[in-house]
């Protein structure tokens, strides 16, 4: 029987070189003593470096952009300030222009002429606005001689209880106050006269910026309809659709916020007018409607209504009448401010009441007054223009479909059609289909 012979093993060094280079081909070699396992690199996947490069790269990619759009904003912000006393009066005919509208549109539907229709609505705002102003003048003049006389004898009082009450102000020191009152006024007096002048430019800029805004508002109420057909024709289909969308969007979101604004202003002149009827306040229905029309100019309008009625509250009732009016202008324009705006606001805008408040006190501090005013409205229209792109992005990533969103216009469909399909496409490049 032959002997059969041993196989050839393979040695045991060997086996352990081999192993040794697959752990190193692999990336993982073993540490050989237990010396070297300190030395070892932990680092046995991918590279590190190139780890943090890469996320250094996608940092610095996101923040040139956002340097990029930051500047942009910027640079919109001055260019506003430049000519926002160019801007101020079409801004204003805009808003004049969602409240007269409906009127006209239904004159037209009629098929009054565009131009008289415009005319006839600006008429019957004319027309109201004088009407309630002629329906206080027999009140003002009836009750104006009695306030004038209270007025005058509240000063003298108030000068009686200084000489007679716990101070005893001698009259002399009156007198004393009163003639370094004088003197104060005339050193000042070319800073008075130059003040007096700005503030008579100002009323005269004022004047100029609400003609020339009552003119737009005829312009913009007799040739609106015009203005998206001759953008899609100007512009394109494609993009003429999306600018119809959006920007029919953002004027239904206007018209909101004037709707807003006078239900807003109309419950703080119901509140204030029965606490001024109530005290039997003189000048009741005046102050009301001056708390009305305030309404519509954020912080300073409130203001000088509230500081109107309680003047005439001191004047014709006292300390104490005054002080009462003083606490009901106060907690009504608190629970207005703080409450009902921001709450009907963001419900007829879709605007978180913060970003509500966060607007306001942003417009007001870069633009003043008119700034204060126009913010809500211009952050409801950027937040409309956001969520309409917003809303293209999912069209083209599949996450909605056009029976998903709500279409303002027919072209708005169009578009929502056509982003659709042009996600389809982006999606079969993506994948090699194509």
């Amino acid at each position: 029987m032959a002997k059969r012979r041993p196989s050839n093993p393979t040695p045991v060094i060997d086996r352990q070189e081999a192993a040794t280079d697959e752990r190193s081909a692999a990336g993982t070699e073993a540490p050989a003593t237990a010396g070297d396992a300190a030395d070892r690199n932990p680092n046995r996947g991918l590279d590190r470096a190139d780890i943090i490069s890469q996320a250094l790269k996608w940092t610095a990619s996101w923040s040139l952009r956002f340097i990029v759009v930051a500047a942009g904003t910027w640079l919109v912000l001055k260019l506003l300030g430049m000519f926002w006393s160019a801007l101020l009066p079409v801004a204003i005919a805009l808003l004049i222009t969602t409240v007269l509208w409906p009127p006209v549109r239904w004159m037209r539907a009629h098929k009054v002429p565009p131009a008289l229709a415009a005319l006839g609505g600006l008429l019957l705002a004319l027309i109201v606005v004088g009407g309630i102003i002629a329906a206080m003048a027999p009140t003002v003049s009836s009750q104006w001689g009695d306030l004038v006389n209270q007025s005058v004898a509240g000063v003298n009082q108030l000068r009686d209880q200084l000489q007679d009450g716990p101070l005893h102000i001698q009259p002399d020191q009156i007198d004393q106050a009163t003639a370094s009152i004088t003197d104060k006024l005339k050193s000042s007096g070319n800073q008075i006269a130059s003040q007096v002048l700005n503030g008579i430019t100002l009323a005269g800029q004022v004047l100029v910026d609400a003609v020339l805004a009552l003119i737009l508002t005829f312009f913009f109420l007799k040739d609106g309809p015009r203005f998206l057909p001759w953008l899609r024709v100007s512009v394109g289909r494609g993009a003429g659709a999306h600018l119809t969308e959006a920007l029919t969007r953002a004027w239904n979101t206007l018209s909101g916020f004037i709707r807003t604004q006078a239900i807003v202003s109309a419950v703080d002149s119901i509140c204030i007018g029965i606490g001024l009827v109530v005290l039997q306040v003189p000048l009741a229905m005046p102050l009301i409607v001056l708390t009305f029309f305030g309404g519509f100019i954020p912080i300073v309008g409130a203001f000088a209504a509230g500081t109107v009625a309680v003047l005439v509250a001191l004047v014709a009732g006292g300390v104490s009448k005054a002080l009462i009016v003083l606490i009901i202008i106060v907690a009504v324009q608190q629970i207005e401010g703080h409450v009902l705006q921001p709450l009907l606001q963001s419900r007829s805008m879709s605007l978180h009441p913060a970003i509500v408040l966060l607007s306001v006190a942003f417009g007001g501090t870069e633009f003043g007054i008119p700034g204060a005013f126009f913010a809500v409205p211009v952050t409801a229209t950027v937040a409309v223009l956001w969520r309409y792109l917003s809303e293209q992005i999912d069209l083209r990533t599949g996450d909605a479909t056009p029976a998903d969103l709500r279409h303002a216009t027919a072209e708005g469909e169009l578009a929502a059609a056509n982003s659709e399909r042009h996600g389809r496409l982006l999606a079969r490049r993506h994948r090699g289909e194509d």
